[in-house]
């Protein structure tokens, strides 16, 4: 006797207890694969969304990781290098005129300015101006003389037993009023006007005044009170 098919037309929805086995376990697993299919789009579809920004995430931090890694040991290399740095500036430092050399300096290129030919219709050292570790020393000057003259000068300076560093600031180098046609030769008067400055190191004394100058001032602290100045009458 063969079993007859019913369609889903002949099922009664309102009856499901009536329909045949096959029937039920059909729609048990329909109704499963809905159950599971929403159960992946609104759970699983956003933790995989999250798992791929976690695994972005992972492979910044071990790039990261890796180049601060490298950093960690390369660190006690540069450390050293620095230290040696350290040293050689302390060492060029030292080979800088000192305080009591400084005016020693000062006269030794006025001197090889003349020695040169060079006239000094001006130079005027101005006051010293401390930075952190060194002073700087401005000098205005006006000098006369050739091209040839002053590359003697430079190259006298140089020579000097101290070790000079100039820096030329505002300088003009033109040539001298009264030369008729303009012209420049080796031998014509040029003028150079201008300010130029040398450095000096700070010693250890004045480095500590330079620290204890640039610390704020204690909050709360009182100025003294200046001495009174007795009067007298005649």
């Amino acid at each position: 006797m063969s079993q007859k098919k019913l369609s889903l037309k002949e099922l009664d929805f309102n009856n499901m207890g009536a329909w045949p086995q096959q029937a039920k376990i059909g729609f048990c697993v329909i109704i499963g694969l809905v159950i599971v299919g929403l159960a992946w789009y609104l759970f699983v579809q956003d933790k995989r969304v999250e798992l791929e920004s976690l695994e972005r995430q992972e492979a910044d931090l071990r790039n990261e990781f890796e180049t601060k890694q490298g950093r960690a040991a390369n660190l006690d290399p540069l450390k050293q290098q620095l230290a040696q740095m350290e040293q050689q500036l302390q060492q060029m430092m030292r080979q800088l005129p000192s305080k009591t050399e400084m005016p020693d300096l000062i006269v030794d290129i006025s001197q090889t300015a003349l020695a040169t030919g060079i006239t000094n219709e001006l130079f005027q050292p101005g006051p010293e101006i401390p930075k952190d570790f060194y002073a700087e020393k401005p000098i205005a000057l006006r000098m006369v003389g050739t091209y040839h003259q002053f590359g003697g000068f430079v190259s006298g300076v140089a020579s000097l037993p101290r070790v000079v560093i100039m820096t030329m600031h505002d300088i003009s180098l033109k040539p001298k009023a009264g030369n008729k046609d303009g012209t420049i030769t080796p031998n014509s008067p040029l003028e150079l006007a201008g300010t130029v400055k040398t450095y000096r190191y700070l010693d250890e004394e004045e480095m500590a005044e330079q620290e204890k100058a640039a610390q704020p001032a204690t909050p709360g602290a009182t100025p003294a009170a200046a001495p009174a100045t007795a009067q007298g009458g005649a």
